[in-house]
């Protein structure tokens, strides 16, 4: 059975898990990161989902690969922002580690996909 939904693909589901482990993680943040390291982490771990869902919605395969590659660019804006969050320690590195092994998994797929739409 082919892909007929971005909801298919497994990159997409991926980034959603991220999502998700990443909203929980971040709702200990201090309060007073509420609009510095909690917003922009969260901003940047929504922007890989949603970068594969635009781009797979539009009409060019290059268009596809820019929001691909968008994807991953936040991907890695998210790990870093975990990182610091945990070397701040907003996190402790035992609760970050499952949202870092999906990031790593998460941006395995994402590169998949982006080779072999190339």
């Amino acid at each position: 059975m082919g892909l007929t939904t971005y909801r298919d693909l497994e990159a997409w589901q991926k980034g959603m898990e991220l999502v998700e482990g990443l909203y929980r993680l971040s709702a200990d943040f201090p309060g007073e990161e509420k609009f510095g390291l909690t917003s922009q982490l969260r901003r940047a771990v929504v922007s890989v989902p949603a970068n594969i869902a635009e781009g797979y919605g539009r009409s060019h395969r290059g268009d596809y690969l820019h929001h691909l590659s968008i994807a991953r660019g936040s991907l890695a804006e998210a790990e870093t922002l975990l990182t610091l969050a945990v070397r701040l320690g907003f996190a402790h590195r035992e609760e970050a580690v499952p949202a870092w092994e999906l990031s790593q998994r998460t941006g395995q797929i994402l590169n998949r996909l982006i080779a072999s739409l190339r």
